[in-house]
């Protein structure tokens, strides 16, 4: 399991936009097997934080390349560029706990 950590920087003004285009990428991560698990929306009035952080999981490498590539995910980049001004980006992968 790939699991991606997500920050989300959203141009004032492009907020129900942004709930739009999430739901759109969510409908073609599926294709792949990808998830949207959370959604930490945070409200600050500072641009260097964050509009949304979001965790996010796809069942392998293969999967993730897969739904960027998808047609759809190319023809939202557009539409993406207006509304999210920032992303940062960070790859891992999910730990069981230590033992007791």
């Amino acid at each position: 399991m790939l699991t991606l950590v997500a920050q989300l920087f959203v141009h004032p003004g492009q907020e129900d936009a942004f709930d739009q285009l999430e739901r759109r990428a969510e409908e073609i991560m599926a294709r792949y097997g990808g998830s949207i698990e959370r959604r930490i929306r945070l409200h600050a009035d500072d641009e260097s934080v964050p509009y949304e952080v979001h965790l996010v999981t796809f069942p392998s490498e293969v999967a993730l390349r897969a739904y960027r590539s998808d047609p759809a995910t190319l023809d939202l980049a557009p539409v993406r560029a207006r509304i999210i001004r920032d992303t940062v980006l960070w790859h891992g992968a999910e730990l069981t706990p230590p033992p007791s």
